[in-house]
């Protein structure tokens, strides 16, 4: 196979600063393709890998949020074809295992993903995050990572999709439902709460209450259709959102930071028979102390849902005719575009509360 050079962020262990390094890309195997990469959004996932937590296998290659152009394509693959503009997914069902076979293809456990195609130049086999690895001029997924989607739309709102939109706009449809009136909660309004919201607004919620520390990001939650917000830096948000709520709270609530505090928060601020949605992603330490007596007297459902149960061949294209038809926000969701060297600065500038998204742009470097 034709080997080509590229580049790509790379993570060489716990908690170094990921840096710029020019990569090694194999031509694509079997059922596999190479997507030029022309946007990738910064997600906080990465962040946990860089951590060493959540996922194993360094060197990585960062990045997971991407659009881009396929290149070429492996043995075996009639769609997508070399030309066509595409959202990567790092869920692609495989059709087999058990959950597939039973017609739950948002559970698969054997999603799939391209082999070992990217090494460093001292040839050290790359570990894509989430099996994307879209911090690079070049990637090599499995076909059915690769949505194909309109040319007509700017890469840098398409690449959203590919995780924060899908998995915020996901879970409120898909995992928990969200019926017309009801009254909703959302802590965490980075990048995927901020489509927790905007999937609430969707789903015609009567009451949509944001929660967040950060003044900035409550203002900007108000203008993706949050009808309340509360800074819970400064107000107890339990306390704040029975307020709000004549004093019975929330028919659904979502936790979109990965911490035990505000999940116990989340469940907390519930109505009887209330479902409380974990989507932010734990550190492998994080526990929850749940008090039992409560969980019993709410009687409703605590869950998680990874990548808000969507499939992506299904909901991406329902994502982007949203987009382009203005019921889904996603322009307003790019707060500055990048180029691959400012990786490591926009993950800062996410830490401190300061972005919504980065996204890295391709004629920036």
């Amino acid at each position: 196979a034709v080997t080509m050079q590229g580049q790509g962020v790379v993570a060489r262990a716990v908690n170094e600063a990921p840096r710029l390094e020019r990569i090694l890309i194999d031509a694509p195997g079997t059922g596999e393709v190479l997507v030029r990469i022309l946007a990738s959004g910064v997600c906080h996932t990465d962040l946990l890998a860089m951590q060493g937590q959540r996922f194993r296998g360094f060197p990585f290659l960062l990045g997971h949020e991407g659009a881009g152009i396929v290149e070429a394509v492996g043995p075996g693959v009639t769609e997508p074809r070399p030309g066509d503009r595409v959202v990567l997914a790092w869920r692609a069902p495989c059709g087999r295992c058990r959950f597939c076979q039973a017609a739950e293809p948002h559970l698969c456990v054997a999603t799939l993903r391209a082999g070992g195609r990217m090494r460093t130049t001292d040839g050290q086999l790359l570990t894509p995050v989430l099996g994307v690895g879209s911090f690079c001029t070049h990637t090599v997924v499995a076909a059915s990572q690769a949505i194909v989607v309109p040319a007509d739309l700017a890469p840098e709102q398409l690449c959203l999709i590919g995780c924060g939109v899908a998995t915020g706009v996901g879970a409120v449809l898909h995992s928990a439902q969200v019926r017309a009136g009801a009254r909703v909660a959302v802590f965490g309004c980075g990048g995927v709460g901020m489509n927790v919201i905007q999937g609430a607004r969707l789903a015609h919620a009567g009451m949509i209450i944001a929660v967040d520390i950060a003044p900035r990001k409550l203002a900007w939650a108000s203008e993706f259709g949050a009808t309340h917000t509360v800074h819970a830096g400064e107000v107890d948000p339990v306390a704040r959102i029975k307020e709000l709520t004549g004093g019975i709270g929330v028919n659904y609530s979502f936790e979109a930071v990965g911490r035990p505090e505000s999940l116990l928060q989340a469940f907390t601020a519930l109505d009887r028979g209330g479902t409380c949605v974990l989507i932010g992603v734990p550190r492998d330490d994080a526990v929850l102390n749940l008090p039992l007596a409560q969980f019993f007297e709410v009687g409703g459902a605590l869950r998680g849902s990874r990548y808000g149960d969507c499939v992506p061949s299904r909901d991406f294209p329902l994502l982007v005719e949203w987009y382009r038809n203005g019921a889904l926000k996603l322009d307003a969701m790019v707060t500055e575009t990048i180029g691959l060297g400012d990786v490591a600065g926009a993950f800062a500038r996410m830490e401190r509360g300061d972005t919504l998204r980065s996204v890295v742009v391709f004629d920036r470097q």
